[in-house]
């Protein structure tokens, strides 16, 4: 008897398991302020020099060492070695459908961000995390079997292509609407428009955006946040920049290469 994707996903996963400045004094007296504009005896400008905005490190991080948490997966980016399991795995203290595992620094980010949800009325659900290359497989296998293999791949990675693998992923849910968990419709519930206001707030992206398709090589999924850290988050909102492989200029990826 063939099981369900929430069955599925419910097997155990393979574990090895952020003043005003004082002002300055002379003989205990403020001292008097920097003059600006006309100087005395010349008709000359003091202009500030504008202090320039540090450039984003875009190297900080690997994005090929399956370990990094900046690390790119795609259809042209398997994971190496392919069947990598991350070594810090822990279940986030978090509502869920499935028993949660993730690497401990996006455990703890789930923990704050769906408490922060909880703080403003939206309660949000865990609904997958960490799967291993061989839950990948069962996954895509029954896909495959229930809808086609064209359509399979619009919605799963292969085994060793998935970001669920890498520890850094987690689908979430809707606790309002559950029957539209896995479902485009996520994006119109409370939870998944807090997510889209407020995930990178705490070192999420959306992973597989809409109208991107031909780039990512997946269907819009509205469920699907990857921990990128927060530096990364905020200069992904801050930039307007929608996917990993556009801020790292990467090619794109709708066919496995």
């Amino acid at each position: 008897m063939a099981l369900s994707r929430r069955e599925l996903l419910a097997l155990p996963a393979a574990i090895a398991v952020a003043g005003l400045a004082g002002c300055a004094t002379v003989g205990g007296r403020p001292a008097a302020p920097a003059q600006t504009g006309t100087t005395q005896g010349s008709a000359s400008t003091r202009t500030p020099t504008p202090t320039p905005t540090p450039r984003f490190d875009k190297t900080l991080y690997s994005i090929d060492d399956p370990s990094s948490v900046w690390v790119v997966v795609d259809k042209r980016r398997p994971l190496h070695p392919i069947t990598y399991v991350p070594s810090d795995l822990v279940a986030p203290k978090v509502l869920h459908t499935n028993p949660p595992l993730l690497r401990r620094e996006a455990a703890a980010a789930v923990e704050h961000m769906f408490a922060a949800a909880k703080a403003e009325g939206v309660t949000l659900v865990s609904t997958s995390t960490y799967r291993s290359y061989v839950s990948q497989k069962k996954i895509l296998s029954q896909d495959t079997a229930q809808s086609g293999a064209a359509y399979a791949n619009t919605i799963d990675m292969r085994p060793g292509y998935s970001e669920h693998q890498t520890g850094w992923a987690i689908d979430i849910g809707s606790s309002t609407r559950p029957e539209v968990d896995f479902d485009a419709k996520m994006a119109t519930t409370p939870e998944g428009r807090w997510l889209a206001a407020n995930a990178w707030r705490h070192g999420f992206t959306l992973s597989y955006p809409k109208n991107r398709e031909s780039l990512t090589g997946i269907l819009f999924e509205p469920w699907h946040f990857r921990y990128v850290g927060a530096s990364l988050a905020s200069e992904l909102h801050r930039t307007g920049t929608e996917t990993l492989q556009e801020f790292f200029g990467l090619p794109s990826s709708p066919t496995y290469g």
